[in-house]
């Protein structure tokens, strides 16, 4: 198996040259102690954001949802929503490492399903890898996959757990 995950790793640095290949790299820490008053997610960069004011704390590499173009507009969509929302709770005994929840669908969010006749969805989440494949680490990057959640590695989602409380804002730009 370790074998077989080295040669997927030096495929993938081969094939997709150093500028792709950096949101691989082992990164710097968070410093013991931050806190986030703030989580921007940039969807097209595919990056999440600690901030504290206007100082970025630390950056992520993130994975979406499977379809992650637009904003959510209805359950089962794939789509990760765009908006400003709030940490509302946090799961630590989420199916996957860690949860934070984003406080998606809002009243305009129920509103414009309500006028489509479709539920809005939810269930929307800042979370590590699905329990039991932490092992992945990084390569979950390769592609979109959640349901419309944000996903780090559990390194990263261990990180963010204790920089950002609860009511903290959370901006999702396209």
């Amino acid at each position: 198996m370790k074998k077989t995950l080295f040669a997927l790793v030096l495929a993938v640095a081969v094939s997709c040259g150093l500028t792709a290949c950096e949101r691989f790299w082992p990164e710097t820490p968070l410093k013991a102690g931050a806190r986030a008053d703030r989580v921007v997610v940039f969807k097209g960069e595919r990056v999440l954001e600690l901030m504290a004011g206007d100082v970025t704390l630390k950056r992520y590499t993130v994975s979406l949802g499977r379809e992650p173009v637009g904003a959510k507009q209805r359950e089962g969509d794939g789509r990760t929503p765009e908006g400003r929302y709030r940490i509302d709770y946090r799961n630590p005994a989420s199916g996957y490492h860690l949860a934070l929840h984003i406080s998606y669908p809002d009243a305009q969010d129920r509103a414009r399903a309500r006028k489509a006749g479709v539920s809005p969805g939810g269930d929307i989440m800042i979370h590590g890898m699905r329990n039991g494949y932490g092992w992945i680490g990084s390569l979950h990057r390769l592609v979109d996959w959640t349901n419309g959640c944000i996903a780090v590695t559990d390194t990263e989602m261990d990180e963010i757990w204790r920089a950002v409380a609860n009511g903290t804002e959370i901006e999702i730009r396209p």
